[in-house]
């Protein structure tokens, strides 16, 4: 069993397989849907879904404690994920889902050099040498026939 301070690293991938099946089930879901209204649909799902979770799970009294300032940024996370779903979907209707997916990876890459720029984090010689690494296998896999 996972000591609780590594249980991220179960989520993390968690996460990874749900990530992948978003693109074979929405590439799946396109055939003959427009990508925007795909995207809609599937953004209404997830808002339904996320609340009725949240309800479930007890979280909606701590909406109080949210201040303006983390409203603000999880807002515009919001944005930043509506334009990306809208842009992945757009992608998969256009080309195959393992090629898309791979570009779309490149997200670590950019998540390690803007972490560095707006947060601050370091940016590690290891994370660097993996940011590379990913880069290189991404393209491998868009550029495969």
């Amino acid at each position: 069993m996972l000591k609780t301070e590594h249980h991220w690293i179960g989520l993390a991938l968690l996460s990874a397989v749900f990530a992948a099946l978003v693109g074979v089930v929405g590439k799946r879901g396109l055939e003959g849907v427009d990508p925007t209204l795909g995207t809609a649909i599937r953004a209404a799902i997830m808002g339904v879904f996320l609340v009725a979770m949240a309800g479930v799970l007890g979280k909606w009294s701590g909406l109080r404690t949210v201040g303006r300032p983390a409203l603000g940024w999880i807002a515009l996370s919001g944005v930043c994920g509506a334009l990306s779903w809208l842009c992945y979907f757009a992608a998969l209707r256009l080309g195959k889902a393992g090629p898309v997916a791979a570009l779309d990876r490149l997200s670590i890459v950019f998540t390690l050099l803007l972490a560095a720029l707006i947060l601050k984090e370091r940016l590690t010689p290891t994370a660097a040498v993996g940011a590379l690494l990913i880069t290189a296998g991404a393209l491998l896999v868009a550029r495969g026939k």
